[in-house]
């Protein structure tokens, strides 16, 4: 499981910086939240998760640490659309997207933390 979230978390820093270059070259910043939570929520935290599951492969090898990877991965893209539509007005589309998004993100931090502390022991 440590290498699919770092796998995915290279996939989701190769988007926020088009982004972002994309943003720049524009020099049109609407979509900052997108890229924002594009590169903390998809490059930083998948990557961190990506490396815990590395070291402690205990955790990783789990059903949670499955049932994490794609409870994120379905919602941090659904979290990122609405971003989009909020960008551009469409908050009718983007309140749903955002709120069954975001509530995927967090159940899959939840995951993570009763997993981290179910099987991350101290090493002797």
């Amino acid at each position: 499981m440590g290498a699919r979230f770092i796998q995915v978390a290279v996939v989701y820093l190769l988007i926020g910086v088009l982004l972002g270059m994309g943003m720049g070259m524009a020099e049109k910043f609407i979509y900052t939240s997108a890229h924002a939570h594009i590169n903390l929520l998809g490059w930083a935290t998948l990557g961190l998760i990506g490396v815990v599951y590395t070291v402690y492969p205990e955790a990783g090898s789990t059903k949670l640490a499955s049932v994490q990877f794609w409870l994120h991965n379905i919602g941090l893209p659904l979290l990122v659309i609405s971003m989009f539509l909020f960008a551009h007005g469409n908050t009718g589309l983007g309140i749903p997207f955002s709120a069954v998004g975001g509530l995927l993100v967090i159940v899959s931090v939840l995951l993570l933390v009763v997993n981290v502390f179910r099987h991350v022991k101290p090493r002797r």
